[in-house]
């Protein structure tokens, strides 16, 4: 059957599936969205949890992006760390923003994704004030951001922490599929992000340190950009009653961490076939290449939930056990095993726009332990 017919095929079939909220299903500790539908082709989807509470959170939307009558898909995924409290909450606010700044703008484009993300840190850094008194812990949390805009034939790839998105592109004459890294990675064990931060803080020669041989901003955080970590931004937050460990010995005039993302604009070609959005949970286990390669071999449904598996073979592995003894795990103890891991394959059919309706989906709901210790 030939790409536009298969396409011809399924257009009926799409009003039912748009136009609404969609869920995934759940196994135990892990939640998948087998092939879903967006507005210029299908994805797939899924989460599998190994924190006690689920840090890593993520939403596919398609439909119309603002109300300047530019229809798209906004993929975001959102790697929390310290808790779930600011995945949680830029899971909620981050698409909304963008909806608002590309309506004020009648447009899509970089500068609008760059001001949602300062807009919900803003937000975020409102929220810490508002609960310092009585849950001052939350200066501590923060999330990864990795956010794909695609709009107008264009893919728009923002960034701040080490998140990675992957696109595969067709190779001349047939002969594969290559893996083209679309974003930067913001994580202090490169030496140019390193570089980044010294040049930075040209006052501060231990902006960052090695502990136990591993890079960390201040000898406390691997990233070096997210949204939240709040005590890391302004010294308000860097005092008691939060904890000690969070605290530094001196205070800073000058944000440590930053909001800021890293924007790629990247116009879609004819080879252009997926893009693979994860966590950086995936990336520990699997290269570009392998997973680019797993996406290209396999059927598309049920492909992020193969990516997951792939990647918890890996990790077993490397434990020198078995992948059905990893799954029996429990979460909070599986996290020295694995990170949560998030994926979503996004396939790209550019001879197909849908613009007759919408769809939201969130990644992960459902899953085990959902209880939060503010907000």
């Amino acid at each position: 059957m030939s790409g536009n017919s298969y396409f011809d095929m399924v257009k009926p079939l799409w009003k039912g599936r748009l136009g609404r909220v969609q869920n995934g299903r759940t196994n135990g500790l892990l939640w998948y969205k087998d092939l879903g539908y967006h507005v210029s082709g299908e994805f797939s989807m899924a989460v599998v949890q190994a924190n006690n509470l689920l840090e890593d959170q993520s939403q596919v939307e398609s439909g119309q992006l603002g109300s300047s009558g530019h229809y798209g898909t906004f993929i975001g995924i959102y790697d929390g760390h310290g808790g779930p409290e600011t995945s949680r909450f830029v899971n909620e606010k981050l698409f909304s923003n963008l909806k608002r700044f590309a309506s004020e703008d009648e447009e899509m484009s970089a500068n609008v994704i760059r001001k949602s993300f300062l807009a919900t840190e803003e937000e975020f850094i409102s929220l810490v004030r508002d609960q310092w008194r009585t849950c001052p812990q939350i200066a501590s949390v923060g999330t990864c951001c990795l956010v794909g805009v695609i709009c107008n034939g264009v893919i728009y790839i923002a960034n701040a922490g080490d998140s990675r998105v992957v696109l595969g592109r067709a190779e001349r004459g047939g002969r594969g599929v290559s893996a083209i890294q679309l974003s930067e990675e913001h994580n202090v064990n490169r030496e140019h992000i390193r570089d980044e931060l010294f040049s930075l803080h040209p006052e501060d020669p231990k902006i960052v340190v090695k502990k136990h041989n591993v890079w960390r901003v201040k000898g406390i955080i691997q990233v070096s950009r997210s949204i939240g970590d709040a005590y890391l931004k302004t010294p308000e937050f860097n005092r008691s009653p939060l904890l000690p460990k969070f605290r530094l010995p001196q205070s800073f005039s000058k944000q440590i961490l930053s909001p800021e993302p890293s924007i790629f604009k990247h116009e879609i070609n004819s080879r252009d076939e997926f893009l693979i959005f994860a966590s950086d949970g995936l990336w520990e286990h699997l290269s570009n290449e392998e997973a680019v390669d797993i996406v290209h071999t396999y059927p598309r449904s049920g492909i992020a939930r193969r990516l997951v598996k792939a990647a918890l073979h890996v990790a077993a592995k490397k434990r020198e056990m078995r992948y059905s003894d990893l799954k029996k795990i429990e979460r909070g103890v599986r996290r020295h095993f694995h990170d949560d891991i998030t994926v979503v394959v996004v396939f790209l059919d550019s001879s197909l726009m849908n613009t007759s309706s919408s769809f939201s989906i969130k990644g992960g709901v459902g899953l085990p332990g959902s209880n939060k210790f503010c907000m």
